[in-house]
């Protein structure tokens, strides 16, 4: 049984004066050996005790919700022995006074078991300043099954990104679905948002309207968005939100040079449809012969660590993963799965079982690589981060070309409970070298600024020109040196995409 989960569209704190952008990430799991059960202790005394039972059948499991009627207080008792018992960090949880979370103090049941679960993280730093604990989060679990399992989400099929968050705002369109509404082709990458809604994105003070256009709720919404494009024209473009399944893989194809055959491909989520269309690909540049690899995950935030595991296999092939560690899972002192086979995974050398286009148990193709070029940026988190930390594990040579990684070597396992899906950190990751601290991301090898003047997978885009330079060179071309330092591109996504989702172990 594969861990559950997924993710639609959610909605961005706002600041005054700024737009706060959704930063969460998370891993997902659900039932289970008696190892995997057990490790929540006393907090299955209060388990399904809801303030609002739900009734019928879960889609997901074909099961009756276990929901029966019960209290929010029952709810927050259930967090709170859930936080104790799992948390990685267990020991530093704040003393929390839980009388204050309640629905009318906060809008809905919801919004304050939310508010509860935060106050219980970890207020400690890393030995760069920033939060131990960024990532821990709660989400509908309704909304969480719609995309993991099925890639789909309620968008525009355009994914945004951030190159400055305060005014003077600076938002461009990172990439698009090929999947995407017809009535939103005319947008393409690099476009630069001017307006939502009539309010201007650059320097205006009403961020609930832009970020209501930014993350719609619904499919069928609508919003008018003002672009300035690459060449300098505006366009007024009415935006449509569908049900949109996404395109993990694309672009992906094989650039002849003068030294050889270059494979490159686009992976912008861990997702279940991903292992299919990743081991198509794989096979693809396979049968083209290329002698090296460009993997651009500068916009993936991760998902399911296993395929990320088949992706690793897949670039090193047999010889360097035969019996090796791709990641183990470190739990706090009293989690029983850290004594479980769970607790390691290794290089797939067969699929998983993820996608059911592709038959569980199908041999992988590889490419037998010693080196790769990943193009990376502050929105390569988690899973992704894992592929890098996995490969450099068995001593595959991994450039990394663009600005330094989210830094997540964190992950746990869906936990649900009255229809709310808790996500607190678990369990740390570490490749079969030992190493796993890298709170603090992954510096590039080459600093290279995002290029949204070109699409992805042109020779000619800033991050795979500088990795087909430093193939021939071995060192970074001057032009691709930061003039000054400058604030990273941060990806709009849901927690979803911003993962370490593992499968729980078997009964």
């Amino acid at each position: 049984m594969k861990t559950r989960g997924s993710g639609v569209s959610h909605s961005v704190r706002a600041l005054a004066g700024t737009l706060a952008l959704l930063t969460l990430a998370a891993c997902g799991g659900g039932g289970g050996s008696s190892a995997f059960d057990d490790r929540v202790g006393d907090a299955s005394q209060y388990a399904n005790q809801c303030a609002a039972p739900r009734s019928g059948t879960d889609p997901y499991t074909g099961e009756a919700y276990p929901d029966v009627q019960g209290t929010l207080a029952n709810e927050r008792d259930w967090v709170h022995a859930y936080m104790n018992a799992i948390y990685l960090w267990y020991k530093e949880i704040p003393s929390v006074d839980s009388s204050g979370y309640t629905a009318s103090a906060y809008g809905s049941d919801y919004a304050a078991l939310d508010a509860y679960f935060q106050a219980l993280k970890t207020p400690n730093t890393t030995s760069s300043g920033k939060l131990e604990d960024q990532f821990s989060f709660t989400y509908p679990t309704a909304a969480w099954d719609a995309l993991a399992q099925s890639g789909v989400t309620v968008s525009y099929g355009l994914q945004f990104a951030a190159l400055a968050t305060a005014p003077p705002r600076d938002f461009r369109v990172a990439y698009t679905e090929p999947n995407r509404p017809s009535s939103n082709d005319g947008v393409d990458r690099g476009a630069k948002i001017l307006a939502i809604d009539g309010v201007d994105m650059i320097n205006g003070s009403d961020v609930d309207t832009l970020n209501a256009g930014l993350f719609p709720s619904a499919a069928g919404e609508q919003h008018v968005f003002r672009f300035e494009d690459t060449d300098g024209t505006t366009q007024d473009v009415t935006l449509t939100a569908e049900d949109v399944t996404e395109t993990p893989v694309q672009n992906v194809q094989t650039i002849s040079t003068s030294t050889g055959s270059v494979g490159y491909l686009l992976f912008n989520d861990h997702i279940a449809t991903a292992e299919g269309e990743l081991k198509n690909a794989i096979q693809t540049l396979a049968d083209d012969d290329v002698s090296d690899l460009v993997l651009d995950i500068r916009y993936n935030g991760g998902g399911y660590l296993d395929i990320a595991s088949e992706l690793a296999y897949m670039i090193a092939g047999p010889a360097q993963t035969a019996g090796k560690v791709f990641e183990r899972l470190k739990y706090n002192d009293k989690n029983p799965l850290a004594d479980t086979d769970s607790a390691t995974t290794g290089f797939h050398s067969t699929t998983v079982g993820f996608d059911p286009s592709v038959a569980d148990g199908s041999a992988l193709p590889y490419l037998n690589l010693s080196k790769v070029y990943v193009l990376v940026g502050a929105g390569t988190c988690s899973a992704s981060e894992a592929v890098i930390n996995g490969l450099r594990g068995v001593g595959v040579d991994v450039v990394l070309i663009g600005d330094t990684t989210c830094g997540k070597p964190y992950g746990f396992y869906q936990a649900d409970n009255c229809g709310t899906s808790y996500f607190a950190i678990e369990f740390q990751g570490v490749n079969n070298a030992g190493f796993g601290d890298y709170a603090d991301g992954f510096t590039p090898d080459c600093a290279v600024d995002d290029d949204f003047d070109h699409a992805l997978g042109d020779p000619s885009e800033s991050l795979l020109a500088t990795a087909l330079s430093y193939r021939d060179s071995g060192a970074c071309p001057s032009t691709s040196k930061r003039a000054s330092l400058v604030s990273p591109v941060k990806v709009l996504r849901s927690p979803v995409r911003e993962n370490l989702i593992v499968t729980p172990p078997q009964r």
